[in-house]
């Protein structure tokens, strides 16, 4: 199936991900319907989001979005197993649970039926058979159009295909983070499934944000949230991105736009999710739409974290 190549990650609208203590803080509304604009502005037509991101606030936001712009063409992802409440035993990819959180997203994005609904990671609780069974009865009833996976490994996206087919595949992928090159990415080239991942730039790592030596900008990942990205604090990454850096000087281009480029010319990879917090946060993806790079390039740029 065609689909965009820039999809524009809602994650921080009314939160920081699906992080209950930060529910009710990040984007707040009024800038969320201002990053839509942009987006939609500039072409980008896929939004993403999930039923838990700022406590349900991001579907809300869109629903409202919507509502408001009423916009002809629009693509959204959603994602089920986070609490929306915040209760650790409201999780999980129980049928019956699936369904109530799917009817609930519907409502809140104010649509009749979600594009792309994804398992956000895997629950062990829960036989994936079960899982895919019923998202194959929502797709049949014309609540879903098509489902995946999302923080699934190599082996559960081959337990996923004993059962059915994910249109989509949606991981952390970036050049501090290649692990879905060994087996998750050549599955999906495999099976013909679309590899669309998250965090192209790391948090803003691969943008810049961080520099040796120097305090973290205030509001950044590395402040609020760190823990995700503690493994890059070191001199093997901060040489890379001077690296980095220089190339993309060398190019006429900025840094970020780079790093997203080199994910979105990857082998089998079908495009990227990006997640600005600002207007102006959408500048390097869409430039890197226009940044081609051969297989020794990309292979070269590689090197820089090695």
């Amino acid at each position: 199936m065609s689909r965009p190549r820039i999809s524009l990650g809602c994650g921080n609208f009314g939160g920081i991900g699906s992080a209950p203590a930060f529910f009710g803080r990040g984007t707040g509304k009024d800038e969320a319907f201002e990053l839509m604009d942009a987006a939609w502005s500039a072409g980008i037509t896929w939004f993403d989001t999930a039923d838990a991101y700022g406590g349900g606030r991001s579907e809300s936001y869109i629903g409202a979005w919507r509502d408001l712009r009423k916009p002809d063409g629009l693509t959204i992802t959603t994602k089920v197993f986070n609490s929306v409440t915040g209760d650790p035993a409201d999780t999980g990819l129980h049928p019956d649970r699936v369904r109530k959180q799917a009817e609930s997203s519907l409502d809140r994005l104010g649509v009749e039926r979600i594009d792309l609904y994804l398992a956000h990671e895997p629950d062990p609780s829960t036989p994936l058979r079960d899982t895919i069974a019923t998202f194959e009865r929502l797709v049949d009833e014309g609540l879903i159009a098509a489902w995946g996976l999302s923080n699934y490994d190599g082996a559960g996206i081959e337990d996923a295909l004993s059962y059915g087919r994910p249109e989509l595949v949606q991981n952390s992928y970036s050049l501090l983070d290649r692990g879905d090159e060994e087996r998750v990415i050549p599955l999906c080239a495999e099976h013909r499934i679309d590899y669309v991942p998250f965090g192209p730039l790391s948090g803003g790592w691969l943008a810049g944000r961080y520099r040796r030596g120097e305090p973290y900008p205030d509001g950044s990942r590395m402040t609020m949230r760190p823990g995700p990205y503690q493994r890059l604090i070191g001199d093997r990454v901060f040489d890379g991105l001077d690296r980095l850096g220089a190339d993309a000087a060398a190019r006429g281009v900025a840094m970020a736009a780079l790093a997203f480029a080199w994910v979105l010319e990857g082998p089998a990879v079908a495009g990227a999710v990006c997640g600005p917090s600002r207007p102006e946060h959408l500048a390097p993806p869409l430039a890197a739409l226009d940044i081609s790079l051969t297989a020794d390039e990309r292979e070269h740029i590689g090197s820089y974290f090695t």
